[in-house]
């Protein structure tokens, strides 16, 4: 029987093009940060290097301070002053991106479920973004911290996805067994061949669904289908 269920959100619960995402967002970023003196393609490719350092992150430091590191190593110290407005942005003008993303009715549901059916219920977003950008996008579908028992985010991960230490660390936290949980996310690569190298369940959800190579998808069900499969599991 599982114990727990852990659920992306980009892409999962909530629908969104990941691609039409990026642009909005950053677009939104660098028109916050001009001001302050930031040339819109540095910062850009700072980002991504900065994204890409905590994703290769060996877990002797969290993704917070492996991107800041990279940021100052960038930038130079000084600009380590602008973290506060750089957080701010992301419960401000990163808003934006909502108009991006659709509505998912069943995300409250479906979490709501997990929960009252005793579930350890986690959202396992890819932890890249500072907590007020997971709580942010995590708004749009009416979800907050509380309806979860966990929800990751740079300030409190070690390792991102593909890593499977991500999910691992996750298990050891709870004190669970593979077999004992399902994972849900829309990444070929990051959720469901990452869940399988440690020996979790996991089902790609949605529309859109990310696999660079354009396989065949596996696993894949509608969002409608997420409650009935996690009690396919219960009963099981």
């Amino acid at each position: 029987m599982i114990k727990g269920v852990f659920f992306d959100l980009d892409g999962t619960l909530l629908p969104m093009s990941e691609n039409e995402f990026i642009k909005v967002y950053f677009k939104e970023l660098s028109k916050k940060l001009a001001p302050l003196g930031y040339e819109s393609q540095k910062l850009i490719d700072v980002i991504w290097q900065g994204t890409m350092k905590m994703i290769r992150n060996k877990g002797d430091k969290t993704n917070e301070k492996v991107f800041w590191e990279y940021f100052e190593e960038c930038y130079g110290k000084d600009k380590l002053k602008d973290k506060d407005i750089i957080d701010s942005f992301y419960t401000n003008e990163f808003k934006e991106t909502k108009k991006i993303c659709e509505d998912n009715l069943l995300a409250k549901e479906i979490v709501k479920f997990c929960k009252e059916n005793g579930l350890i219920t986690v959202l396992s977003t890819n932890p890249i973004f500072p907590k007020p950008g997971t709580m942010t996008r995590m708004s749009y579908i009416g979800l907050e911290e509380d309806d979860f028992d966990y929800v990751t985010t740079y300030e409190n991960s070690y390792f991102c996805k593909p890593n499977p230490n991500y999910f691992i660390s996750l298990l050891d936290k709870f004190n669970l067994k593979p077999e004992e949980v399902i994972v849900f996310g829309n990444s070929r690569e990051e959720d469901y061949e990452c869940a399988r190298k440690c020996g979790l369940k996991c089902y790609l959800v949605g529309n859109y669904l990310i696999d660079p190579q354009n396989r065949e998808p596996v696993n894949h069900i509608n969002m409608e289908d997420v409650i009935q499969t996690i009690n396919n599991h219960l009963l099981s």
